[in-house]
């Protein structure tokens, strides 16, 4: 076997156990450790085994998400343990003293929530919160398709946000309103408990597809700090700006909006929105001085790359 073939070889391999070890890590009772290793190790892998081309960068982005997905998930597969290790708390503390003594989201609902009605406005910001699965995904592959010289550092500040939430998520787990509300843990004063409107809304719309629907997407419902709803369609809005003055507008239109659902919808405080977008914007101004490192790293993988074309 040439050289060439044995590192496209070993490069499928790791690509193929690191699309596999989320899968089999219950069944094969796998550590997180190794799981997280074996697919983050898969988009670089990928890289080594074909030469690059839109479908391989999309390919990339996917695996990519696939690591950080699993990264995400894997504490929620002991709910036990990560409810005894949840923080409730500190951010309900946080938010009420930005709230001037009672936390935004309560007051947001109080004062704009009509019982068992729901406005078009606030159907609006229900759908901004659903169709965030896509948004930072759609605007990698508008870069990807119109501007495609600047893909690599857009699609790295995006997908470099989530990943770097996802440490915080093991470290601090966090509990979002919602969740602190359904525990006693927030004070509503005289006026309706907070509530999980999201929640109600998608109820009434999908019947009893909701609780499968958003269960699969949900994953791991005590991971709020950092918001990376916020974080991340704010990364979208800064690369948006970074091509022109228009697609800037849509993106930050977007995250306005976003943030202000999340802490209205009671999916969010005020703080998880402050440490996402300030997440988001460290990792923009950390892009500079991590280019050397990581293009050392690309000029490696380059190298393994041309080699197994060679074979």
């Amino acid at each position: 076997m040439s050289s060439g073939k044995a590192i496209r070889t070993a490069a499928w391999a790791a690509v193929a156990l690191g699309a596999a070890a989320p899968v089999v890590r219950r069944r094969l009772r796998l550590r997180p450790s190794t799981v997280i290793g074996a697919a983050a190790t898969a988009p670089a892998a990928l890289c080594v085994a074909v030469p690059r081309s839109r479908a391989r960068d999309v390919a990339v982005a996917c695996l990519q998400m696939w690591a950080y997905f699993a990264a995400y998930e894997m504490p929620a597969d002991d709910p036990e343990r990560l409810r005894a290790r949840v923080r409730v708390d500190y951010p309900v503390r946080s938010d009420t003293v930005l709230g001037l003594g009672r936390i935004p989201s309560v007051r947001l609902q109080q004062a704009l929530h009509r019982e068992g009605r729901y406005g078009l406005w606030e159907k609006v910001l229900v759908w901004s919160h659903w169709v965030w699965f896509a948004v930072p995904h759609t605007t990698a592959a508008y870069v990807l398709l119109r501007h495609r010289d600047q893909f690599p550092q857009a699609a790295a500040r995006i997908y470099a946000t989530f990943d770097l939430g996802a440490v915080v998520y093991w470290a601090v787990p966090t509990a979002p309103p919602w969740y602190a509300a359904e525990t006693g843990r927030i004070d509503h004063g005289d006026g309706p408990p907070l509530r999980r409107l999201m929640r109600e809304y998608g109820e009434r719309v999908f019947g009893a597809r909701w609780g499968q629907l958003y269960g699969t997407l949900g994953g791991n419902p005590l991971a709020a700090m950092p918001s990376l709803h916020f974080g991340t369609s704010v990364a979208a809005a800064q690369v948006l700006r970074d091509i022109g003055p228009v697609q800037g507008v849509i993106g930050w239109t977007y995250a306005s909006t976003l943030g202000f659902a999340l802490v209205y919808l009671g999916e969010h405080y005020v703080t998880d929105l402050i440490a996402g977008g300030a997440l988001a914007e460290g990792v923009r101004r950390s892009a500079p001085r991590a280019a050397r490192p990581l293009g050392r790293l690309a000029r490696l993988v380059s190298r393994l790359e041309a080699r197994a074309q060679r074979g």
